[in-house]
């Protein structure tokens, strides 16, 4: 009959229950705060347009042209190859760390890894990806 465990009576409940009402009640606050505060601007609005409203107020001139303009690949192109190069020096500090306790196996990964970003490197630099026109 010792080895037998007993359930927890209410009164435990009851405490656990007392350390996460505070955070409930906090939730249920913000929660609520913030639903308040997504409606009051649909309740409060005026849909009164006039031409002030929808004149231009950046610059005070009138839009010319078109407002979507088309940007250049190369300017993606270059911010992946960024991307690039910076996870590979993210990885290779904890690399230099851990160079003592991973061995010829972590070198030989590592060096695999670098060979492949050098060659991506330099397959990039021959097509002409850094090159600006």
């Amino acid at each position: 009959m010792d080895n037998i465990q007993t359930l927890p009576n209410i009164a435990g409940a009851d405490i656990v229950s007392e350390q996460y009402l505070p955070i409930l009640i906090f939730l249920a606050v913000a929660i609520g705060l913030s639903c308040v505060i997504m409606i009051i601007p649909f309740l409060l609005r005026k849909l009164r347009p006039d031409a002030a409203k929808n004149s231009p107020y950046e610059c005070g001139f009138e839009g010319e042209g078109r407002v979507r303009n088309e940007f250049d690949v190369q300017f993606y192109l270059v911010a992946i190859l960024f991307i690039i190069f910076d996870l590979e020096v993210a990885f290779l500090f904890p690399w230099a760390v851990s160079l003592g306790k991973i061995g010829v196996f972590g070198f030989w990964s590592m060096m695999s890894f670098l060979t492949l970003l050098t060659v991506g490197f330099i397959y990039e630099w021959k097509r002409g990806a850094l090159e600006w026109k």
